[in-house]
């Protein structure tokens, strides 16, 4: 590749690591960039934010391609992922740690898959506080882990959002005989950076599912779990998440981080 082609414009495709933001991705890009083309300025960025703990395909946009990110992350998307049920986590996934436990016993594959139709087609969804969605000018992530207490944060605003597909791909049953492990308390959870601590284990009593999404333009996934276990009378959040697809583009597509400075000098 030269540079020519590389300012006329490129889409890479990556596969973001767990604990890594979008935004570290880009910037370890970049760094490869200026290593292999010694360019100071150019134009990168991604199109589609996946968040810390998610894993999977992140398109990351240089020189003229910028101008597709609008067109990218328009694209269809694919997830697939586990969530676990009879808990919350105030973030919906294992940034945070279990703050309550939930009666799990009734819930079964097909008590699930009875409740399903109610998330397919266009629905309402509010955003997770851990995200990117912004609230009076700032990310709400920002809002969320510059408190201790999630009360203190404005609630994001619902907005439509489309799913066309959602499949339970497997089921295992809980174990309501283990002793379930005691909630951590709030000065146990400092709130800033704990995507970058070791992430938190599910409790060994809890059921859990194995699913895959097709879905439109900003959709949380955290929150669908989320919203499953109310629909189940019950608690539920992401314990893994991966995405697949954006578009055309898929995890065959993809290059992985360590890979991105063999690949400019290929």
């Amino acid at each position: 590749m030269t540079q020519e082609e590389l300012l006329e414009g490129i889409v890479l495709p990556v596969d973001k690591p767990r604990q890594w933001t979008s935004f570290q991705a880009v910037n370890k890009i970049k760094a490869d960039i200026r290593r292999t083309f010694g360019l100071k300025k150019f134009k990168i960025g991604h199109a589609g934010t996946l968040d810390p703990l998610a894993s999977g395909l992140l398109l990351v946009c240089i020189g003229k391609a910028t101008k597709r990110i609008d067109e990218l992350q328009s694209g269809i998307k694919v997830y697939s992922g586990t969530m676990v049920f009879g808990a919350t986590t105030p973030c919906y996934d294992l940034e945070r740690p279990i703050d309550s436990y939930y009666p799990f016993s009734h819930i079964t594959p097909t008590l699930i898959e009875s409740v399903l139709p109610q998330f397919l087609g266009t629905i309402q969804q509010v955003p997770p506080i851990f995200s990117a969605v912004k609230i009076n000018g700032q990310r709400a992530y920002q809002y969320a882990r510059q408190t201790d207490s999630e009360e203190d944060v404005p609630s994001p605003t619902p907005k439509p959002v489309q799913i066309y597909q959602f499949d339970i791909t497997a089921f295992r049953p809980g174990n309501p005989d283990i002793e379930p492990p005691p909630l951590s308390q709030p000065d146990d959870m400092p709130a800033t950076r704990l995507y970058d601590r070791p992430l938190g284990t599910v409790p060994a009593h809890l059921p859990q599912a194995d699913f895959r999404i097709r879905c439109g333009k900003g959709t949380y996934i955290r929150s669908i779990a989320r919203d499953l276990g109310l629909a189940l009378d019950s608690g539920a959040y992401l314990s893994a998440l991966r995405r697949e697809q954006i578009g055309s583009y898929s995890l065959a597509d993809t290059i992985g981080l360590d890979k991105v400075e063999e690949f400019l000098n290929s």
